[in-house]
């Protein structure tokens, strides 16, 4: 029987917060924005295809460097790691980890009987990918290595070069073992940034339209697959568990993707703002911070045993770094998901945490 470990990270979609900095998303767009009541009476409601939408796919395609045939729709990007996790995974096979990293990337494998074997990337490197521990860690039984890129919780990229170091190293050392790249905050970018490339040839990546295009509700994410009998074993696995998306949700997905400029840029220009208020707090309270290249999320530092009780009592939630396979002197937060007023009446909050 798989068995999940339990995860408090339930408690950021299933408990409230007056002032939730543990969240990590961007603000939400809403139907009304994607599509009017009479497209919405149009969609049919039989079942989809196993690959997912064409249009949708096509869509998806443009902005990850492959073709549309190597992208398979999937209910959100955490349903895309579990059924690569399920495809390549058997009891006693192992699985190399990145962390701190999204508490599902340990989980699922777990669960499956994988042995994992974890890498950390270090707060006082700033999460600069660890390869030369990821090299030695590599073997005969690694079948699956998985990071993501921007982070979660770091935001942290990687670079071109980390990849290709990466993809040499897993050639020769590890041949049989899959790359998966989490790619699902890539889009969410400051300012006028451009959008980073795609992980590249010969590695799998996920994403979905959750956190940057602010539409979690969707439940709408992806794979890029570009080993067509993975893709294959892939697409049954698929069949076997939801068979096919909502069709309702893979429409207004469509619609995201296809007005992406619009809808990314004023959360890019949100971002950068936001940012920059929180780089100027923690500089005045001389609290640590990694400064992210990406995403609505950053790692800060406190290491008062006290301050997760006072921030409780003050209704601010960050997220503890132990959610992440980090310490909980390492905490993730969320800077996208208030409005700027509530986010610098949340600051001050957290400032007042700060002091016993």
């Amino acid at each position: 029987m798989t068995v999940f470990a339990a995860s408090p990270m339930t408690s950021l979609i299933d408990d409230h917060a007056r002032y939730d900095l543990a969240e990590s998303t961007c603000p939400p767009v809403s139907v009304g924005q994607l599509a009017s009541p009479e497209e919405l009476a149009a969609v049919p409601l039989g079942y989809g295809t196993t690959r997912g939408d064409a249009r949708l796919r096509e869509l998806i395609a443009a902005g990850s460097g492959v073709t549309a045939d190597q992208v398979l729709v999937t209910a959100g990007a955490v349903d895309g790691m579990f059924l690569l996790a399920q495809a390549l995974i058997r009891p006693g096979d192992e699985v190399l980890l990145v962390t701190p990293c999204f508490p599902p990337a340990r989980a699922v494998p777990e669960a499956l009987g994988a042995e994992i074997r974890v890498v950390r990337a270090s707060f006082d490197d700033g999460y600069q990918l660890p390869l030369p521990g990821i090299t030695a860690a590599l073997g005969p039984r690694t079948r699956l290595v998985s990071l993501a890129s921007p982070q979660n919780p770091s935001g942290v990229n990687l670079t071109p070069g980390e990849l290709r170091e990466l993809v040499d190293a897993v050639r020769e050392r590890a041949p049989q073992a899959v790359i998966l790249v989490d790619e699902t905050y890539r889009f969410s970018t400051y300012g006028d940034a451009s959008v980073p490339p795609p992980a590249g040839a010969g590695i799998v990546t996920c994403g979905s339209v959750s956190k940057a295009h602010g539409a979690p509700g969707l439940r709408v994410g992806w794979l890029t697959v570009t080993d067509p009998d993975l893709y294959e074993q892939l697409r049954d696995a698929k069949f076997h568990t939801t068979i096919a998306c909502s069709g309702v949700d893979e429409f207004l997905a469509a619609r995201v993707l296809s007005r992406a400029g619009e809808i990314l840029a004023p959360r890019a220009k949100f971002l950068a703002e936001q940012l920059a208020t929180l780089r100027e707090w923690a500089a005045a309270n001389e609290v640590p911070m990694v400064v992210p290249d990406g995403g609505p999320l950053c790692c800060l530092r406190v290491e008062d045993q006290g301050f997760y009780q006072r921030l409780h009592d003050l209704e601010v939630r960050v997220a503890p770094g132990s959610w992440f396979g980090e310490e909980d002197s390492v905490f993730r937060l969320g800077f996208g998901h208030l409005s700027a007023d509530d986010f610098s009446a949340a600051l001050d909050r957290l400032s007042r945490a700060l002091k016993p």
